[in-house]
């Protein structure tokens, strides 16, 4: 029996998720657009409502292809906003960030930005790597996530707050929060 994080329940695709992505390294720039615009979706709510909705979130979201999203309308919103069918959060902001979102992710690339570098360098470029032997230990946030929070505000961004920065950081394996005890721990892990 695989010893996991605390807050993994018994669903498979929560184990999956916890096993096989988060505190993972992502570098990709769209893959951790998505993960920023899902992190924010989470405002609120627990991660596994987020999770078993993300094939919604990529119907209603043009598969988070940010100059798609970018085009959205109000119209859009409100089709979102009506459609209990399209399975995602109906929450008019949590919507509203995500086209936010991509248009400013789509001006930093018209800068030039490689977005991914610029994630990357809150954290020196390199994952951190943490060693705590129970859940309570880990913080909501830190000095690196309320520097990512208010520098990616400050480029337009929304729903990015210090604790949603730091839920992106975990989940894109900027930081590796994973317990000590948890066979996903690079302490546990056998190369």
């Amino acid at each position: 029996m695989l010893t996991r994080c605390a807050w993994v329940n018994n669903d498979p695709r929560y184990q999956a998720y916890h096993d096989n992505e988060w505190g993972v390294p992502e570098y990709d720039s769209r893959a951790l657009f998505e993960k920023l615009c899902l992190d924010g979706q989470q405002a609120g709510l627990s991660w596994f409502t987020i999770l078993c909705k993300i094939p919604n979130y990529h119907a209603a979201f043009a598969n988070f292809e940010p100059a798609l999203i970018a085009c959205f309308t109000e119209q859009d919103v409100e089709r979102l906003m009506s459609n209990a069918e399209a399975g995602i959060v109906r929450n008019r902001l949590k919507i509203r960030s995500i086209i936010t979102n991509a248009r400013a992710y789509l001006l930093m690339q018209e800068e030039g930005i490689n977005v991914s570098d610029w994630l990357w360098q809150f954290v020196g470029g390199a994952p951190i790597i943490n060693y705590w032997p129970s859940a309570k230990e880990v913080p909501t946030f830190t000095a690196e996530s309320q520097a990512m929070a208010k520098a990616l505000k400050k480029r337009g961004f929304s729903f990015v707050g210090d604790t949603i920065c730091y839920a992106f950081m975990q989940a894109t394996g900027m930081v590796n929060d994973h317990l000590l005890s948890c066979h996903c721990h690079p302490s546990n892990v056998s190369i």
